[in-house]
């Protein structure tokens, strides 16, 4: 599947709730959902009986946690056949490796506004895993590891902007988070408990199980 590149709003209105992928965008009245908050198209917001299959049902769930990590159908699919392979529950194994992600955990953070905006500081080299350059989004962080952002990309206005947002906020139980340093460790390995997504991983491992 290639890279979406659409309107993002009209994926969350697809879905009938925020995905929050456009950063703090998202948390204002300026947001395309709080506005339409009904399907995208020519008939998005009139009422019409539609048949859900099962399929269909555990197909959307699946597009929703793609969508809300940014990552594409192969890649996606890749962490599913690596959850399997892991021992315990498989859909808490797939949330626990999307999570993760250097991206994502630039985003939880509060380093950059939107897994997005995540994706490109690391990509741009401007973050640190203990002490080496990763420029992999998909890069998998790992227990202890410290992630930071380079000195002299500190400056940058939308990471400023992201850390002083997030301040106030604070983080997920499983990262620590040092925002005088623009630094964070990660503590432990999230359980599906600590994982503030919206996804029912369930009907994903239904998906693929068919």
């Amino acid at each position: 599947m290639a890279t979406y590149h659409g309107p993002r709003c009209r994926q969350c209105r697809s879905h009938g709730m925020k995905l929050f992928i456009k950063g703090q965008r998202c948390y204002t009245d300026k947001c395309a959902f709080e506005r339409r908050a009904y399907g995208p198209g020519q008939h998005g917001n009139t009422r019409r009986r539609r048949k859900t299959t099962e399929y269909g049902i555990q197909l959307k769930e699946k597009q929703k946690a793609k969508r809300t990590y940014g990552v594409l159908e192969r890649q996606f699919k890749n962490y599913y056949k690596e959850a399997e392979r892991q021992a315990g529950v498989t859909g808490e194994n797939l949330m626990r490796l999307l999570e993760r992600r250097l991206d994502n955990i630039m985003y939880r953070l509060g380093f950059a506004a939107s897994r997005s905006g995540a994706r490109q500081l690391v990509r741009h080299g401007h973050v640190r895993v203990n002490g080496r350059k990763v420029d992999i989004p998909s890069y998998l962080v790992t227990l202890g590891d410290e992630i930071e952002v380079k000195e002299k990309s500190r400056s940058i206005p939308e990471v400023r902007m992201s850390v002083d947002a997030k301040a106030g906020v604070g983080t997920v139980e499983w990262l620590e988070l040092d925002p005088k340093k623009f630094s964070g460790r990660v503590l432990e390995m999230p359980s599906r408990a600590q994982i503030p997504s919206p996804v029912d991983e369930q009907l994903i491992v239904n998906f693929y199980s068919r």
